[in-house]
């Protein structure tokens, strides 16, 4: 078949376009996919029997750097009471006692230097295989091909020949949320009330910022309020998940 002709021609271009338009739908499914981060945090919750029949609560700051007046807490507030409204709970109206006095307490812990192996892959180039080839040159006066021997090297290749290991030292900070109800009760002979439920969320990471983490926390709060985790959890959320999108609108 004659590659030249004119149908020929166009229906490699079809073919190659179509194969042009797949690779991209692939590639940007891949970078739609791939660009959500993906959080890896710590949970350890308690919880007394029957906890979940105390439905009413109070919210009280119990972080000392933060005013009650501020709006960072006012957001750190209002994520929290969308969290608790997940689980059926509400804020007591004014002037009527609630059944809970939920503490609020989050931060970020002092840095902690860290050392990781990071391993990579290595790659070499390999030269080209060296070899020779008979090529016509030209034509003698009657017309026959002339050839000549000459040399000639194909293309280099890559090959991955194993990984290169280093350690790198890092800083890390570890932002915590608290929330611990305890019954709505002055304190007993010096005892303060007992605690209904608690719940511990943290994450580590490079960040510091306890304004970007706090949603991601909270909403990994929301599955064990008012739950005994059974010793500490490990849970993975996307920063896509529609838990966090919940407590992002909040109230």
């Amino acid at each position: 078949m004659n590659a030249d002709h004119p149908s020929d021609s166009s229906s490699f271009r079809s073919r190659l376009w179509r194969l042009r338009g797949v690779l991209l739908t692939v590639s940007g499914a891949f970078w739609l996919g791939g660009c959500a981060t993906t959080h890896e945090v710590k949970v350890d919750s308690l919880a007394k029997p029957k906890a979940e029949e105390a439905i009413s609560y109070a919210i009280k700051n119990r972080n000392p750097l933060v005013a009650d007046d501020s709006l960072r807490y006012k957001e750190a507030a209002s994520m929290v009471k969308t969290a608790l409204s997940g689980k059926g709970l509400y804020e007591a109206p004014p002037n009527t006692k609630a059944d809970l006095v939920v503490d609020l307490d989050y931060g970020v812990g002092p840095p902690q230097m860290k050392t990781e192996t990071i391993s990579e892959p290595v790659y070499i180039t390999i030269p080209g295989q060296i070899r020779t080839e008979r090529v016509q040159v030209g034509t003698d006066a009657q017309g026959r091909p002339i050839y000549q021997t000459v040399t000639v090297q194909d293309p280099p290749t890559t090959e991955f020949a194993g990984f290169r290991e280093y350690i790198v030292k890092i800083v890390t900070y570890e932002k915590y949320l608290k929330l611990s109800a305890r019954e709505n009760k002055e304190a007993v002979e010096g005892r303060p009330a007992q605690e209904v439920w608690t719940v511990d969320v943290t994450s580590e990471g490079e960040s510091r910022d306890i304004r970007k983490n706090l949603p991601v926390l909270v909403a990994a709060s929301i599955d064990y309020i008012g739950k005994d985790s059974q010793g500490q959890k490990t849970i993975r959320i996307k920063d896509s998940s529609s838990d966090i999108a919940f407590v992002k609108k909040g109230m």
